[in-house]
């Protein structure tokens, strides 16, 4: 396993304030969409194991962090499929009481590093976005660490912008920012 920078806490918190003025977006030829289905903990560990190169995403990491999340329907998990039908990225639309009743939460967006650069994290979040739309949601967060430049670069082009939740983000947005230009 990889050692992955260290995580500032809280972490970074993003906001897109409205979902009713989503960009549009195709995905690569011979990449799909799809929504979860049954045995899809194996594929989203796999994704999150790959892409944070991180061992402890498996699938009781999955049942755990996804499945028994009260927020859990296997319609608001989306999965990009690679040509061979391999599921590549995932992003979920999630919600969090603490964001409020009409904020939807983008969890757990993550691209196997083999089909990065290919705008796939982006196409699996719009989809999640579509989805928090469609669920009557009028806004969306997500929260992301400093480190992840690449993730938060896609994230300001599908609208996001940085939401301070605690006294030392100014300073780390500052920063993170800066490292952007």
């Amino acid at each position: 396993m990889t050692p992955s920078p260290e995580r500032m806490t809280p972490q970074l918190c993003m906001r897109r304030a409205r979902l009713d003025d989503l960009p549009t977006m195709d995905l690569p030829a011979g990449y799909s969409l799809r929504t979860s289905r049954e045995g899809d903990g194996a594929h989203w560990a796999r994704i999150l194991r790959e892409a944070f190169a991180d061992d402890r995403f498996d699938e009781a990491a999955f049942e755990r962090e996804m499945r028994a999340n009260p927020s859990y329907r296997p319609e608001r998990i989306f999965f990009v499929c690679a040509p061979d039908g391999l599921p590549c990225a995932t992003a979920s639309a999630y919600r969090r009481e603490d964001f409020g009743n009409d904020t939807g939460y983008l969890h757990y967006v993550a691209v196997c590093p083999a089909h990065a650069g290919r705008h796939l994290g982006a196409a699996a979040s719009l989809a999640a976005l579509r989805q928090m739309r469609a669920e009557g949601l009028q806004s969306a967060v997500l929260q992301t660490d400093d480190f992840r430049l690449a993730a938060i670069v896609t994230y300001r082009r599908l609208g996001f912008e940085p939401l301070i939740v605690h006294e030392n983000q100014p300073d780390r947005w500052q920063a993170v920012l800066a490292r952007l230009r």
